[in-house]
């Protein structure tokens, strides 16, 4: 008798547990807490951190069981889910659920020969990424895969067929139409709010841009927070798919759609491990894409000092990368080498770059410049995947857009339709307490470090508090004088500001020099 064979006769001899929420954000990961002294505990010999199969009213998930000593947080006549597992399986508090213990993952095997150093199969990425989309692999076992992957190089076949399977697993669309085009960054830049403004653009043109973006995680704001100030982000994927072909792109959060479910789960690894390694990245990035129904991907990949990518050799090895993995997976990709080495537009946080944003699309004299021209670049690649615009018109023909007012209707256009929220870019809604950082001595702005104001900003509250952040009063290369702001931070809470005034105080992430420091970056298109 197998081991669910034997689960299933006991759990029709032992009467059910009545479902308890524990309010606790295990963040991409079903956990169940059961009592130590529970009927159901000592019988089935449950061990913590072992897998379990929780089941209620037709529906099953896979969930790590914690034992909990206070009845507080679960009797011995209750199961407990955290809130993922309680919004997954979709029952009410107090139904009555069956536990019992989940058979191992298949490709557990596949797992060992990946830490052991051995080159996996197509078939080997496609077991361990099904187990993995179907939650049955713990966190340790996550863990192992992902410092695996990472110590023992993928070579580009092992990330064709990471990719792949990624791809392969949950929803694919298919949105009936050639070219759809999207546009994606790496990461790492504050304030690089690009993608608000190139979608509209290539909309108001008519491409097809079902634009899905993520939130934040590390950063003080990503795409979706900085949407959110201006309109929902958390759409239906019903309603989403309409409100696209009725208005060509959208600006939603990405959450819903049930695209890659495993980079999802894999993502909530490689976070805390700040493991991040060419090629999972790669198949992050074009397993969603791939997923999206995207025939056409724009990749802005910025390199800088303090960016992900630090050096041309590297960003040309990781455009290589990308390039045979979207060539393998029937993607066309244009790759376009950015200066990351410094923020781009004034704002980091949500309220500060969504009004830097709209400050772009209506052509107002205070928009930055940097993101205006940053946007248009783009922009005009993307319109170049349409087969009716000749190489190298694209970047006129995306500012005569922008210049007309057409980008900003549009973006206005989608607003409405996700759901528009209150917003003037001219009195934004800022948190309240602020505090100027000012230059110790006059000189040049020689560099900026991205991760240091990143830090600060999210200390101030963002995005959190969607008014917190860092207000640039300066790039490189300007001159200053002592005393000068440099920047100014806005936070909701008093403790916050002073978190971040005391983090500026020790680095400010402005090094101001002579005007020979400046390290000059040529990138190339």
């Amino acid at each position: 008798m197998t081991q669910a064979s034997e689960a299933a006769l006991t759990e029709d001899r032992l009467s059910p547990l009545k479902l308890k929420r524990v309010g606790i954000d295990t963040y991409r990961e079903n956990v169940a807490y059961m009592h130590r002294e529970c009927d159901r505990y000592r019988a089935e010999g449950f061990q913590a951190l072992a897998k379990v199969e929780v089941r209620a009213n037709g529906q099953r998930i896979l969930a790590t069981l914690n034992v909990v000593d206070d009845p507080a947080i679960v009797g011995c006549e209750e199961l407990g889910l955290s809130e993922d597992a309680f919004a997954t399986l979709g029952v009410a508090e107090g139904y009555q659920v069956s536990i019992l213990q989940a058979e191992p993952p298949a490709s557990i095997p596949a797992l060992h020969r990946k830490i052991a150093g051995e080159r996996l199969s197509r078939d080997d990425f496609r077991h361990i990424i099904r187990d993995i989309a179907e939650r049955r692999y713990s966190k340790i076992e996550l863990t192992a895969f992902v410092v695996a992957c990472d110590q023992n190089e993928l070579d580009r076949e092992e990330v064709f067929y990471l990719s792949d399977a990624m791809s392969r697993v949950g929803r694919r669309l298919d949105w009936h139409e050639h070219p759809v085009v999207d546009k994606h960054c790496i990461g790492g830049i504050p304030g690089n709010r690009t993608s608000m403004l190139v979608v509209p653009i290539v909309a108001a043109h008519g491409l097809l841009c079902p634009k899905t973006s993520s939130r934040a995680i590390t950063s003080p704001s990503g795409t979706a927070d900085t949407m959110e100030v201006l309109a929902k982000v958390d759409l239906p994927f019903e309603e989403l798919g309409e409100l696209v072909r009725t208005h060509r792109g959208c600006l939603a959060w990405g959450g819903t759609s049930e695209l890659s479910p495993a980079d999802d789960v894999l993502i909530s690894v490689e976070r805390p491990l700040s493991v991040d390694s060419p090629g999972q990245m790669v198949a992050s990035i074009l397993s969603k894409k791939v997923a999206a129904g995207s025939t056409h991907l724009l990749l802005d990949l910025p390199i800088g000092p303090h960016a992900k990518v630090r050096s041309m050799p590297e960003a040309r090895r990781l455009r290589k990368l990308f390039e045979f993995v979207a060539g393998r997976m029937g993607l066309t990709l244009d790759v376009v080498i950015t200066d990351g080495s410094q923020p781009i537009g004034r704002g980091i946080g949500p309220v500060l770059e969504a009004r830097d944003v709209m400050r772009v699309l209506t052509n107002h004299p205070e928009a930055p410049m940097d993101l205006r021209q940053k946007a248009l670049r783009l922009a005009g690649r993307m319109l170049e995947f349409d087969p009716d615009i000749r190489g190298g018109d694209g970047f006129g023909l995306a500012r005569d857009i922008l210049d007309a007012g057409r980008a900003f209707e549009k973006m206005q256009a989608i607003i409405q339709a996700q759901g528009a929220r209150p917003f003037d870019p001219e009195n934004p809604p800022l948190a309240p307490h602020v505090v100027e950082v000012t230059a110790h001595s006059e000189g040049v702005v020689t560099a900026i470090d991205n991760l240091k104001l990143a830090r600060i900003a999210r200390l101030a509250g963002a995005p959190r508090a969607i008014g917190a952040g860092v207000d640039m009063q300066v790039r490189i290369g300007d001159t200053v004088a002592a005393g000068q702001p440099l920047y100014r931070v806005y936070a909701a809470f008093p403790n916050e500001l002073t978190f971040a005034r005391q983090a500026s105080e020790r680095d400010s992430g402005i090094a101001i020099g002579q005007p020979d420091q400046i390290t000059r970056l040529n990138v190339e298109c």
